[in-house]
């Protein structure tokens, strides 16, 4: 069985241009898309049927403006469990995934177990959130909270050029 990173390899350059001007604009038009990728059409559409099979377009999305939504406090919260054994890994990634306010959690190889990003509206409202929600979850040792000042880049939308 292929591995993944052979069968991206397998990707050529058509299919690597799609991806790379889908992840910029999603809202391209196949007419649009076939023309910045260099084919006509029905094979243009053809390949991007296929990427989405194939699993390597997952779905289309809005991009939203966390300050228009007045989301703009984000918190990296580090979390260290205190039993790491598979059921209390999975009681904790079911319990996360109820926490709106939780907009990634990634399982870290580290000093810790998970690193969290949540955005919330102002400091008061992430501190009843780590309070009230995130200490209390399953197999909570303890958490470490690192304030983003500034946010430099964000997203996919760039992804593309490492493609080609």
């Amino acid at each position: 069985m292929a591995t993944e990173t052979e069968v991206f390899s397998e990707l050529d350059q058509f299919d690597r241009k799609i991806l790379a001007a889908l992840a910029e604009n999603g809202r391209l038009s196949i007419t649009d898309l076939a023309a910045r990728v260099g084919l006509s059409k029905t094979p243009c559409q053809i390949r991007f049927k296929r990427l989405i099979a194939d699993g390597y377009i997952e779905g289309f999305k809005a991009v939203l403006n966390p300050s228009k939504m007045q989301l703009d406090h984000i918190a990296f919260v580090e979390v260290k469990l205190s039993d790491t054994r598979e059921d209390a890994l999975r009681s904790f990634n079911e319990a996360i995934k109820k926490i709106r306010e939780v907009e990634e959690c990634h399982m870290i190889a580290g000093r810790f177990d998970y690193l969290l990003k949540i955005r919330t509206r102002d400091i008061g409202r992430y501190r009843r959130v780590l309070g009230e929600r995130i200490s209390t979850l399953p197999h909570v040792a303890n958490t470490s909270t690192n304030v983003a000042m500034e946010t430099i880049k964000e997203g996919w939308g760039k992804f593309g050029s490492s493609l080609s």
